[in-house]
């Protein structure tokens, strides 16, 4: 396993990337003219399929990297200029508003699960990074801590839609534009650390 200060580390950085916070101008558009139930539906469907989503991605992502022939290096730079992608459109404002035709039946459930739980949240953003986390040790208690962290970002997702409401009253329209660019100044760093380290892997000359 690693040190804990690394897994908050892990946490902080896919807490970014996934930024629960930044998309709730999206959240609310999705869900005005919904009833506190079928929020609650449509925030608890996306919080699960967020976590099954990641969970497979940290199971089976080495996997599919071996399969395909790739190097943890490479995907490390791919993930990294992904992100900095990810973190550009952050800062610049560049969010998607989009609104659902209907939120009824299986409408609701669809609008829960694309575009909110994914690619808003759990994008190929999220997914590079649970894949490079968990090449970060293999002893079953480092997934068992990785697992024990997608659940808390999953939970903070379910948290997030339940408080939309309340938050975007209060922070109003700037407020969650700053969050958002905050957030997207953090990705950029943690972008760069990543093609950092690819390009130290490909090339052991840099390091």
């Amino acid at each position: 396993m690693l040190e804990f200060t690394e897994y908050t580390k892990i946490f902080i950085s896919l807490f970014a990337i996934i930024d629960p916070v930044g998309i709730i101008p999206i959240i609310i558009a999705f869900t005005a003219g919904m009833t506190a139930q079928k929020r609650e539906r449509v925030g608890r469907m996306a919080s699960l399929s967020v976590l099954v989503i990641l969970l497979a991605a940290l199971l089976l992502g080495e996997a599919i990297l071996e399969f395909f022939g790739i190097s943890i290096h490479s995907f490390r730079m791919a993930g990294g200029i992904l992100l900095l992608l990810m973190s550009i459109n952050m800062l610049i404002g560049d969010k998607p508003k989009l609104a659902p035709d209907d939120t009824d039946g299986d409408a609701t459930s669809s609008v829960a699960i694309v575009p909110l739980s994914t690619p808003l949240l759990a994008g190929p953003g999220a997914i590079s990074t649970v894949i490079l986390d968990a090449h970060k040790a293999s002893d079953p208690g480092h997934y068992a801590a990785m697992g024990f962290i997608l659940m808390l970002l999953s939970l903070t997702v379910w948290l997030t839609f339940l408080i939309a409401p309340w938050v975007s009253q209060r922070l109003g329209r700037i407020g969650s534009n700053i969050v958002t660019r905050l957030m997207g100044l953090l990705l950029a760093a943690i972008a760069v650390e990543f093609m950092a380290g690819g390009l130290r892997g490909l090339f052991p000359t840099l390091g």
